[in-house]
């Protein structure tokens, strides 16, 4: 495959991700759109700012006249859809601006693919993909003994962001049933790795370790998340794209269930090896216990069986290797670092935390 598809968010961390492996591969041109809010962040592809293969685009997927302009001029044979505000911490304190890109900005976006879809003709329809990426988080939560969700497992999204994606997805699905649209739907489970904005746990703890500050974990830690290796969720999604059949709908997970607590211990010692403390203390010793956050779910866990079963994807990564790979990655990125935590996420995690009475960071 050697066409032009647009990605939204592909400023992002998985989006950055996902733009840069595909112009590695040479799969073809990507057209990038990305609104640039805070998590947005062109550094992340710095290494094909130059590539005639990589057009970025400045907008909002909200904006059904830039959109349109985009898929005239540039008749991609896909748009995948991973333009999304995405921090639950930030949708309770905001849910407004979750509402206005992932639902009305999905809408639009929806709108205007399509109608450009609808004046293809009939090989160039049958050939086109839209490809909406979603979350693991749109099913709820669940107990210990739960099964891990499916892909008919129903949705009961829990905060802000969740219902807004779940939304999203309903929409995705209602555009293919009653339209036609050939849509893709994945859910994923928490995402790690490279370009990841400091404000997720990983990132967030592996920072504020380097830098001497506390290591916040909700509640007593022992919430479990299912954890996946960005470039594998990225391989993912481009096998999804390849095969996967229309209208249907792939979880895509890792594998790879972690108590956070589990998660943070992990990362300690990996630091403790790679980059010990001065004073010869683990960083373990600045691991601090705060207040839950309102309606935090218990657990997600994803089956990812059918994509295995009818796609034959699988990550490649444990999180063993994945971890290992990102601890690199941000050891060796420290000016990356240093720049994205200078702006905005500085100021908000400072607001964030001073509302709770702490400061964590």
């Amino acid at each position: 495959m050697n066409k032009t598809i647009i990605v939204t968010g592909g400023a992002g961390f998985i989006g950055s991700n996902f733009v840069l492996a595909w112009i590695k591969q040479g799969l073809g041109t990507v057209v990038n759109l990305d609104k640039l809010t805070y998590a947005g962040n062109l550094e992340n592809l710095a290494s094909v700012q130059h590539d005639s293969h990589h057009v970025f685009v400045h907008g909002d997927i909200g904006d059904q006249s830039l959109v349109s302009k985009l898929l005239s001029v540039h008749k991609p044979c896909a748009v995948v859809n991973l333009a999304a505000e995405s921090h639950v911490d930030r949708s309770i304190h905001g849910p407004e601006d979750f509402i206005q890109t992932n639902m009305v900005g999905t809408f639009h976006l929806l709108e205007s693919v399509r109608a450009y879809w609808s004046q293809l003709d009939s090989k160039e329809q049958k050939a086109f993909r839209f490809l909406h990426v979603s979350t693991d988080e749109v099913y709820g939560s669940l107990g210990k003994e739960d099964a891990p969700f499916t892909e008919t497992t129903s949705y009961a999204p829990n905060s802000p962001y969740s219902a807004s994606k779940a939304a999203s997805d309903h929409l995705v699905r209602a555009y293919h049933h009653t339209y036609g649209l050939p849509t893709l739907t994945t859910n994923c489970s928490n995402n790690y790795g490279p370009y990841h904005f400091p404000e997720k746990l990983i990132p967030l703890v592996i920072h504020n370790a380097l830098t001497g500050k506390s290591l916040p974990i909700y509640g007593n830690g022992q919430q479990i998340r299912d954890w996946l290796y960005v470039e594998d969720h990225c391989a993912a999604i481009r096998r999804v794209l390849e095969v996967g059949k229309v209208g249907e709908v792939y979880n895509v997970g890792g594998w790879n269930e972690q108590p956070n607590i589990e998660v943070v211990r992990t990362l300690c010692r990996k630091l403790d090896q790679k980059s010990p403390r001065a004073d010869g203390k683990s960083y373990a010793d600045q691991i601090t216990f705060v207040k839950d956050r309102p309606g935090h779910d218990q657990r997600y866990a994803i089956d990812a069986t059918k994509i295995a079963n009818e796609l034959g994807w699988k990550p490649a990564e444990t999180f063993e290797t994945g971890i290992e790979k990102t601890v690199n990655w941000y050891l060796e990125n420290q000016d990356w670092v240093t720049n994205i935590t200078s702006g905005e996420y500085r100021n908000w995690v400072q607001t964030h935390y001073s509302e709770r009475g702490e400061e964590l960071a």
